[in-house]
């Protein structure tokens, strides 16, 4: 079981953006497509990647089951819908995307119906997103351990979760980072900057190859052929260990997304 530690991320991405950002992305190399039902562009998606003409078992496609389709008798069925959107029989992981306490579907409920679309070849792989510890821990104990292959969470130079992702790390569960330019805000960063310069790379890149260093996956997304093309050489880019310092000192607990509702308490 494993997860590719480089993808290209569509949040917020719709319509003839999403379709011109994943056709340049696959055309540059990229192979791993992270969507979700909540994005409203698996069909966008689908139609991209079916016009790029790469073969599906080259791909690696991610999706997330959203809040309202966590009940036992519309999980499967929702990712029915997704698969016929995405033009594909299955996707290689599937995540739940936020815990959602207090929604109605308890826990245990909606991780079997997940461990569940992976027994019926939905999915190759199952995790989570935006889990805490504890959460984390009672998701395992429903689905066995082993079996949950990564946890796809918020992290960049500003939040680095390093409590969540030291137990992540002794589960053997792959952390995924989301948001790890913090919505931009860390290519402004003088620390950042000055690593940058020092390595003549771009700031973003900085930012990637310190997650990926670190052995967390990353799936930035972009609208720019030129950016995505130049986030991929983040993957060559190696930092020293007085860079990685400089970097864990940039910490401040920089939270940029926590909806009410479907956000657990953070460790």
């Amino acid at each position: 079981m494993s997860i590719p530690s480089f993808g290209l991320g569509t949040f917020r991405l719709t319509g003839q953006a999403v379709i011109d950002s994943v056709k340049s992305a696959l055309e540059l190399g990229y192979r791993v497509i992270d969507t979700a039902q909540i994005y409203q562009n698996e069909a966008d998606v689908g139609q991209a990647i079916a016009e790029s003409g790469v073969k599906r078992d080259e791909l690696f496609i991610t999706t997330k089951i959203w809040v309202e389709n966590y009940a036992a008798d519309k999980l499967i069925l929702s990712l029915r819908d997704s698969l016929q959107k995405l033009r594909t029989d299955y996707v290689d992981l599937l995540l739940i995307h936020w815990p959602a306490p207090g929604n109605g579907v308890e826990l245990p409920e909606y991780m079997a119906a997940l461990a569940e679309a992976k027994k019926l070849g939905l999915t190759r792989q199952i995790g989570v997103s935006n889990f805490n510890i504890e959460l984390t821990r009672q998701a395992i104990d429903v689905v066995g351990k082993g079996e949950i292959a990564t946890n796809q969470i918020e992290l960049s130079p500003y939040l680095q979760n390093s409590k969540l992702t030291a137990f992540l790390k002794e589960q053997g569960i792959t952390v995924t980072s989301y948001m790890t330019l913090a919505y931009g805000k860390v290519l402004k960063d003088p620390v950042l900057a000055d690593i940058a310069a020092k390595h003549k790379a771009t700031v973003a890149q900085v930012a990637l190859a310190w997650a990926l260093q670190l052995g967390y996956a990353v799936i930035p997304s972009s609208t720019k052929r030129e950016n995505l093309a130049s986030n991929l050489l983040a993957r060559d880019l190696k930092l020293d260990a007085d860079d990685m310092a400089r970097i864990a000192k940039l910490e401040r607990n920089g939270r940029e997304v926590s909806p009410e509702g479907l956000a657990p308490i953070w460790d």
